[in-house]
C-alpha cells in the first residue's frame, strides 16, 4: 500500500448537542460536514457518541417518534452532504433491541455500523436499562485506511481496540461523550496511552461539549501516536473542528491540558450557560449575601451570560452587617450587574407574630434562622416569576453534604452552579476568577464565613473548620471509605461521627435540592444515591 494512499485527513468534530433536539442538532451536523469538505480538505469527519439527538437522551429513547425522527435526519444528512466520509452517533432501534451506535456514511450510503459494546452502568450512567450491547467489531477501510470504529466506555476495556487490531486496524477512532470530573482529564490520557501502547496503533478521541442538566461535556478531544504521546489537543469547554493528518507527525509532543481549578471553572460557566440557554430562560437571578458562594455564583453566571441577563438582590435582616451590605455591592459593581436591595424585616416581622409567643423567646433557634432564609426565597421566586430569570443556589457541596441550608430557603432555586463544589475549592475557585479581572471583593474572601441568621453567628460555631471537614467529606462521599479508615487518617473520632451523622440525616434535604453541576467523582444526586430511611451509620 503506497504512502499516497495512505494520506487521510479526519476533522474531529467537537460540538455541542442539545438532548432531543433532532432538527437542530442535524443542521449542526450537516454545516459542520460541509465546512470540513470544503475548508479544511477533510476526507472524513467524525462526531462524539449520540450526538444526533444528544446525550442521554433516557426515556425518550423508549419512544418511537424519537426513531422517526433519526430516520428523517439520517435521510436529509445522505441527501445534503456528499464527497466527505461522515463517522455519526446515535440511537439505533432494530426489532425489539436499542443498541448506541456509530455509523460510516458516504455518498448517501451507510457503508458500516458499530455498536457499542461496553455499556457503563454507574454514577451517572444508566445504559444498560436502555441499550442492548453490541458484538461485533468494525474496521471500515476509508481512503486506503483501515480504520477501526470504537464508542466511549469501549476504549476503557481492552478487548474492543484488541479485536479492531485484529481485523486489520491502522487507526482507532473513539467517539464520545465522555463527562468532566475533576480526574476525568487525567484518566482519560492515560487510558488512551495505555490502548495505543498496548496495540501499536494511533488513537483519535472525539469528545462532546456542553452541558446536559447536571452533567458537563468537556471536549479535550485527543490524538495519541502508537507510543502513547499526545500529538494534537482540542480545547477544552468551546466547540471546534480539529484537523488531523494520518500518518500523525513523528515527533510532535503537545503539553498537558490547563490547571483543574481553571477547567472546573469554565465547566461551571458552561453548565450555567446550556441549562439556562437550552430550558430557554431568559437570565439569572443571585440571591447576594456578601459571603463568598454568592459572590462566585454571581461571578459564574455574568460570565456565562453576560451581565445584562443576571440580576443580584440583596435581602438583609437585622443581623445583616453593614459589611455584608459593602460587599454585595461592591460585587455586583465589578462585575457590572444589575443590583437590587430589599429588606426582608417586614415579612420577617409579620411571619414572627404569625407564631405562638413562647417560639419567638430564643432569637438563636433554627425556627427563627430559618425563617429569615424562607423571607428571602419567597422574595427571589416573585423576582423569578416577574422576570422569566432562574433563581440560581448558592449553597456549596459542604453545606449540602451536611445538612448546613435551609430547606425552601437557601436551597430554594432552579439551579445550582456550586451544589458539587466544596467550600475550600470555592476560595480556589474566587482566587482563580480574581486572576482573570477582580470581580469578588477582598473581604468575600478573608471574612469568616457566617449566614448571618442571628447576632454574632459564625458557621465555626456548628461545623468544623472546613479543610478539616472538606477532607472528611472527600473520604466519605467520594472515596467511600469506612469510619475507621477516616479515624486512622489523624481524625478525631467525635468530629467524624458527627460529619457523618449529619450527612446521613440531611439525605430528606438533598432529594429535594435543585440540580447542580457535577464537577467531582462523586457527586450528590444520581451519582450518589442513599435511601432517606436507614439505620446504617458506618
Amino acid at each position: 500500500m503506497s504512502m499516497k494512499k495512505k494520506n487521510l485527513r479526519i476533522v474531529a468534530a467537537q460540538i455541542n448537542t442539545t438532548v432531543g433536539d433532532i432538527g437542530g442538532n442535524t443542521e449542526k451536523i450537516i454545516k459542520s460536514a460541509i465546512a470540513a469538505r470544503d475548508e479544511k480538505n477533510a476526507d472524513v469527519i467524525v462526531f462524539p457518541e449520540l450526538a444526533l439527538t444528544g446525550y442521554l437522551p433516557e426515556d425518550l429513547l423508549l419512544r418511537q417518534e424519537l426513531y422517526d425522527e433519526t430516520k428523517a435526519a439520517l435521510k436529509e444528512l445522505k441527501t445534503k452532504v456528499k464527497n466527505i466520509y461522515i463517522v455519526l452517533g446515535l440511537p439505533i432501534k432494530e426489532e425489539k433491541h436499542y443498541f448506541n451506535s456509530a455509523l460510516v456514511i458516504y455518498n448517501g450510503k451507510i457503508i458500516a455500523k458499530y455498536h457499542k459494546q461496553v455499556l457503563p452502568n454507574y454514577g451517572v450512567f444508566d445504559e444498560k436499562r436502555y441499550f442492548t450491547a453490541g458484538a461485533k467489531t468494525c474496521v471500515i477501510t476509508i481512503a486506503g485506511v483501515k480504520t477501526g470504529i470504537v464508542i466511549c466506555r469501549d476504549m476503557w476495556s481492552k478487548e474492543p481496540i484488541r479485536a479492531a487490531k485484529k481485523g486489520g486496524a491502522e487507526l482507532i477512532v473513539v467517539i464520545n461523550a465522555s463527562p468532566f470530573d475533576v480526574q476525568k482529564p487525567f484518566s482519560r490520557e492515560k487510558t488512551l496511552a495505555s490502548r495505543a501502547r498496548e496495540n501499536k496503533l494511533p488513537i483519535i478521541y472525539v469528545n462532546s461539549i456542553g452541558a446536559q442538566d447536571e452533567i458537563v461535556f468537556d471536549g479535550g478531544s485527543l490524538v495519541v501516536n502508537s507510543r502513547g504521546v499526545i500529538t494534537q489537543r482540542a480545547s477544552f469547554f468551546s466547540e471546534s473542528l480539529m484537523s488531523v493528518d494520518f500518518p500523525l507527525s513523528a515527533n510532535r509532543l503537545v503539553l498537558p491540558q490547563k490547571n483543574i481549578v481553571e477547567l472546573v471553572y469554565q465547566a461551571l460557566v458552561l453548565g450555567v450557560r446550556d441549562y439556562i440557554g437550552k430550558n430557554n430562560f431568559k437570565g439569572a437571578l443571585v440571591g447576594v449575601s456578601g459571603g463568598i458562594d454568592s459572590a462566585l455564583t454571581l461571578a459564574i453566571a455574568a460570565d456565562a451570560l453576560g451581565k445584562d441577563r443576571v440580576r443580584a438582590v440583596y435581602l438583609p435582616s437585622r443581623y445583616s452587617s453593614d459589611l455584608s451590605a459593602k460587599i454585595s455591592a461592591e460585587t455586583s459593581r465589578l462585575l457590572g450587574v444589575k443590583h437590587t436591595t430589599l429588606s426582608i424585616e417586614p415579612a420577617f416581622k409579620a411571619f414572627l407574630n404569625t407564631l405562638p409567643k413562647e417560639w419567638r423567646k430564643n432569637l438563636k433557634s433554627p425556627v427563627i434562622q430559618n425563617l429569615q432564609a424562607r423571607c428571602r426565597a419567597t422574595i427571589l421566586m416573585a423576582f423569578s416569576n416577574k422576570m422569566g430569570s432562574i433563581v440560581l443556589a448558592t449553597g456549596n457541596k459542604s453545606e449540602v453534604a451536611v445538612g448546613y441550608a435551609t430547606l425552601y430557603g437557601d436551597m430554594a432555586g432552579g439551579f445550582s452552579a456550586l451544589k458539587d463544589v466544596s467550600k475550600t475549592l470555592v476560595y480556589k475557585l474566587a482566587k482563580y476568577r480574581n486572576e482573570i479581572s477582580k470581580a469578588i471583593p477582598k473581604a468575600a474572601i478573608t471574612r469568616a464565613p457566617t449566614a448571618e441568621l442571628a447576632k454574632n453567628q459564625k458557621d465555626a460555631d456548628d461545623l468544623p473548620i472546613y479543610p478539616v471537614l472538606d477532607e472528611i467529606l472527600e473520604r466519605y462521599v467520594e472515596l467511600n471509605q469506612p469510619i475507621k479508615k477516616i479515624i486512622a487518617a489523624g481524625f478525631s473520632r467525635k468530629t467524624v461521627e458527627k460529619v457523618i451523622g449529619m450527612i446521613n440525616r440531611s439525605e430528606y434535604k438533598r432529594r429535594q435540592a435543585p440540580p447542580g453541576i457535577k464537577i467531582t467523582t462523586c457527586a450528590f444526586g444520581r451519582e450518589r444515591r442513599y435511601p432517606i430511611t436507614s439505620k446504617f451509620s458506618g
